[in-house]
């Protein structure tokens, strides 16, 4: 069974999705889920979003839902400053999978224009890329890196999107870490309706497989319901035709998803 793995319910600050609407979304479509809700430690947004929960309470509202078409995880946004807080609470309940992801790069959420203000792309890519390298070393607990492509989501530039050849170095050295700190890489599904959005990612993960890596996962990273499952088939063929396999989460050893 295919599984997206990476989902927000309304545990998450910047989600009301309930979770039975996420579930029978997934049951039409025949895919499982894992609910990884947001952390980003000691951060509050522009608008007074605090993007942390409380774990207990989490697992005490879902627990009895969690099965094979169900697992519950989190999602660490990572920062060198809260990486001690951060595996803390990883540890609080048995999450099932841990998504660690770059949000910020030096404190400032690239969500946001500031962090592009006075910055090339060239620059802020960089700093971007070298910083997710850096975290990743020191969040060894996580099991899959999140959207190595987010930053194309919010960047004001001309062509937002990641050209390998541009960031090469960069690049090699989050893949690399990635391999050595047995991380996952995860492919984000939420692009990939976009105008030749796979062709413009195929040069990383290519790299990735030419380097060793050998398994992704699957996230949609919906935050509504109608983005459950989105083009999770067209990801799961692609990483096919690169030779890495899907996989999933469940108590944090890796599953096939595909028999």
């Amino acid at each position: 069974m295919l599984f997206d793995s990476h989902i927000h319910t309304e545990f998450s600050a910047d989600s009301e999705m309930k979770a039975a609407d996420a579930l029978a979304m997934a049951e039409k479509q025949g895919i499982g889920l894992v609910f990884t809700e947001h952390l980003d430690a000691h951060y509050v947004s522009k608008d007074g979003k605090t993007f942390s929960f409380a774990p207990h309470a989490y697992w005490q509202a879902y627990s009895r839902l969690r099965g094979d078409k169900l697992r519950l995880g989190v999602e660490i946004g990572m920062r060198a400053n809260t990486r001690d807080f951060s595996e803390e609470f990883s540890r609080r309940v048995p999450f099932d999978m841990i998504i660690c992801s770059q949000h910020l790069v030096d404190d400032i959420d690239i969500y946001y224009p500031d962090y592009y203000e006075g910055k090339d792309k060239q620059e802020a890519y960089h700093r971007y890329f070298v910083q997710m390298a850096q975290n990743l070393k020191v969040h060894s607990f996580a099991n899959a890196l999140g959207h190595i492509d987010y930053i194309c989501r919010y960047a004001p530039y001309d062509n937002p999107d990641i050209v390998y050849e541009d960031f090469a170095d960069e690049i090699d050295a989050v893949l690399k870490t990635a391999i050595v700190t047995d991380t996952v890489m995860e492919l984000n599904t939420r692009r990939l309706g976009a105008k030749d959005a796979l062709a413009k990612l195929a040069p990383i993960y290519r790299r990735y497989k030419e380097m060793g890596g050998h398994f992704v996962t699957l996230g949609s990273d919906a935050h509504d319901v109608d983005a459950v499952g989105a083009h999770l088939q067209l990801a799961c063929d692609f990483a096919e035709s690169l030779g890495l396999r899907p996989v999933t989460f469940c108590q944090q050893r890796m599953v096939n998803c595909l028999k």
